[in-house]
């Protein structure tokens, strides 16, 4: 009998997320933490195709019998408006350096599948809301890539020029082997490294998963 996967709820007022711990961009949200985990569990197979031919061991449950909880975080306002916010505390685990690569390995393949849904969607118009909501395909990567740009500074890197993957991997890797940030964020709280890689790591599949959503025919 295989064994469940660990996950941890973030419950805000008006939103609810259901994360995977160990597979980082594995993660839902729903109304409810019973609507979170089902829209975990229905995206499971998505989230296995993202990660492609990579040997890491990944197999999507069929039922919910293969989701354990196993932690729950109080959210906030940016859990409400449609973000997780809160990091599990499995995420202060220190990470040696086959973890390191297997995460590495990970935001890799969450990239990927970015670029291949924004490669599919050329060309095409991205279907908007009821009220003509959302942004189009370019508009949406741009937005990706400013977003990775804040995140790395949450790991108190420095900004980074020219291969901006690579240089947020280096920041990662870095920080998982101890080493000092480079500098403090304006905030002054620095995100531990596995939470860097959930976050990053969701922020990029959703946006994947809405290119290829949008862009599929009505």
């Amino acid at each position: 009998m295989a064994v469940p996967d660990d996950v941890f709820i973030e419950r805000g007022s008006k939103r609810v997320f259901a994360g995977a711990i160990e597979w980082p961009g594995w993660c839902r949200s729903g109304r409810t933490e019973e609507a979170a985990l089902e829209a975990l569990l229905a995206y499971g197979p998505r989230y296995a195709k993202a990660l492609g031919r990579r040997k890491l061991g990944f197999v999507a449950p069929p039922d919910a019998g293969g989701l354990r909880v196993v932690e729950r975080r109080t959210g906030n306002a940016t859990t409400d408006f449609g973000a997780p916010a809160i990091a599990p505390h499995a995420d202060d685990r220190p990470i040696d350096a086959e973890e390191a690569k297997r995460l590495a390995t990970i935001m890799e393949a969450c990239w990927a599948a970015l670029d291949r849904a924004a490669t599919a969607a050329e060309g095409h118009e991205l279907r908007t809301g009821p009220r003509g909501g959302g942004r189009q395909l370019a508009k949406i990567v741009a937005h990706v890539a400013d977003a990775e740009s804040a995140y790395r500074a949450k790991l108190g890197a420095r900004p980074a020029e020219g291969d901006t993957r690579a240089a947020t991997l280096e920041a990662f890797a870095s920080r998982a082997r101890g080493e000092p940030s480079q500098r403090t964020p304006r905030s002054g709280a620095l995100w531990s490294p596995r939470y860097f890689i959930r976050r990053s790591a969701w922020h990029v599949l959703d946006h994947a998963w809405e290119i290829e959503d949008r862009s599929r025919p009505a």
